[in-house]
C-alpha cells in the first residue's frame, strides 16, 4: 500500500492535527494512519519499514564490518536490524539476533510485522540470554560460518552489568573478532534525546548516547534512521 506522503510528512500532519484538535499525539498518529488505510500508526510504521532498503544496505556491508545502527525510539532501528537478518537468511547465510531488551514473543511479533513467518527462516538464531556481552557473542559466532550476520540489541545495554568489561573493551573485542572471522556485526544504538531539538535530518556519531566513554571510530560504518530516511556511511 502506497502512502500519500513520506512518513516524516505524515508525522508532521499528525502533530498539527494534535494541536488543532487538542488530542494526544498517539491519537493523532492513529487517525493519520487510518486515513492512509492502516489500523494504527504502528501498523503503518511496520509497513513503511518493509520498504526500507535492508537488502541494499546488506549488499553494501563487507565481511568483517562492525556497524552502528542508530535512531530515536519508534523510527524502526530494531525492525531494520531484523530486516538485515531476514535478507541474510534469504541469501543462505546464518543470522543471529542478540537482545537484552526484548523477549522471544516481542521479536517474533516484529518479524511478523515485517511479513515474515519465523518458521520459514531456519538459519535465524534468537538469543535472549541475560549473559549477552561481547564474549558471549563471540563464543556463539565462533561456531558459525564466516559470512554470518549478527545484530546486537542494543549497544548501551552491553555496559549494564558491572561484571562485564568496559564497553570500550567489548567493542574493541567485537571489532577484532569480526575482522578475523569475516562476520558482519551490527550494534543497534540509542540516540540522545537532545537530537530531537536540533535542526538535522539524521543523527550523527555525536548524537549517540554514551553513558561511558567509547571511541566510536572503532565502527567501520554507521546506519542512521529518522522519519523514514536512512543513510549508510563509512566512519572516517
Amino acid at each position: 500500500m502506497m502512502l500519500s506522503a513520506p512518513i516524516f510528512r505524515l508525522k508532521r500532519q499528525a502533530r498539527l492535527l494534535a494541536r488543532e484538535r487538542q488530542i494526544p499525539i498517539h491519537q493523532a498518529l492513529d487517525q493519520v494512519a487510518r486515513r492512509e488505510g492502516f489500523r494504527t500508526w504502528s501498523h503503518l510504521a511496520a509497513s513503511a519499514t518493509l520498504r526500507r532498503p535492508a537488502r541494499g544496505i546488506l549488499s553494501q556491508l563487507n565481511p568483517g564490518d562492525l556497524v552502528l545502527l542508530g535512531a530515536r525510539p519508534g523510527h524502526g532501528k530494531t525492525l531494520l536490524g531484523l530486516g538485515l537478518l531476514v535478507e541474510a537468511a534469504r541469501s543462505g547465510r546464518r543470522g543471529f539476533f542478540f537482545t537484552l531488551d526484548y523477549n522471544e514473543g516481542d521479536v517474533l511479533s516484529r518479524l511478523r510485522a515485517l511479513g515474515v513467518d519465523p518458521n520459514t527462516i531456519t538459519s535465524f538464531t534468537l538469543d535472549t540470554s541475560d549473559d549477552i556481552c561481547a564474549d558471549h557473542v563471540i563464543r556463539r559466532l565462533s561456531e558459525a560460518p564466516g559470512d554470518t550476520v549478527a545484530v546486537i540489541d542494543y549497544l548501551q545495554l552491553l555496559d549494564q552489568r558491572r561484571r562485564n568489561p568496559d564497553i570500550a573493551d567489548q567493542i574493541r573485542a567485537l571489532k577484532i573478532f569480526a575482522s578475523a572471522s569475516g562476520s558482519i556485526i551490527v550494534a543497534i544504538s540509542q540516540i540522545d534525546r537532545s537530537f530531537d531539538l536540533r535542526a538535522k535530518p539524521l543523527p550523527e556519531l555525536s548524537d549517540v548516547r554514551l553513558p561511558n566513554p567509547l571511541d566510536l571510530t572503532l565502527f567501520d560504518k554507521t546506519c542512521f534512521l529518522h522519519e523514514g530516511e536512512v543513510r549508510l556511511s563509512a566512519v572516517a
